[in-house]
């Protein structure tokens, strides 16, 4: 009998692996702030298994998503991108760019650790809720309304659950 292995660090906290992972699943991980690195632990790692989880198990609106990408960027380019296309002049935690082939999202990291900070979170479990949050939004969920944020919510919460990480939405 094969005795049972305990899950390297990497993988602890995953639900297990599909037998065949969709190429679309496996996102591009662009950082074009390098404090990323520095600033937040294995950065590049969360946002690739966050995303990837958003696409795999953000229910059925994700299955036919194409290919994402997720770009590390600072409050600067985030501000510009977000005046541009949404006439607010400030930067904002994370942008989603929907396309027919999947779609891409943009996080800005001052926003990101000053959010984190505020509410007495890890910088890397918010971002991995902002990515996952974006990949929701890019599968078609939205929050406009009360029924579907709180869907949006329990979506991001199951997600965020099988990556072994907090709930971003209960209150410690």
């Amino acid at each position: 009998m094969a005795k049972d292995r305990k899950p390297s660090p990497a993988t602890a906290g995953l639900p297990p692996k599909p037998a065949v992972i969709p190429e679309t699943a496996i996102p591009e991980i662009v950082v074009a702030a390098p404090a990323w690195r520095r600033l937040v632990p294995r950065a590049e790692a969360l946002a690739r298994r966050a995303a990837a989880a958003g696409v795999t198990l953000g229910g059925t609106d994700a299955i036919g998503m194409g290919a994402i990408s997720v770009v590390l960027a600072d409050d600067r380019a985030v501000r510009r991108l977000n005046a541009r296309h949404r006439r607010r002049d400030e930067p904002t935690n994370v942008l989603s760019f929907p396309d027919c082939g999947g779609g891409g999202l943009i996080l800005a990291l001052g926003v990101v650790l000053r959010e984190a900070g505020a509410a007495g979170k890890r910088p890397g479990h918010h971002l991995a809720h902002l990515v996952v949050h974006g990949v929701l939004h890019l599968a078609g969920h939205d929050h406009h309304h009360p029924g579907d944020a709180r869907r949006m919510e329990m979506a991001e919460a199951r997600i965020l659950r099988r990556l072994g990480l907090p709930n971003p939405w209960r209150r410690t």
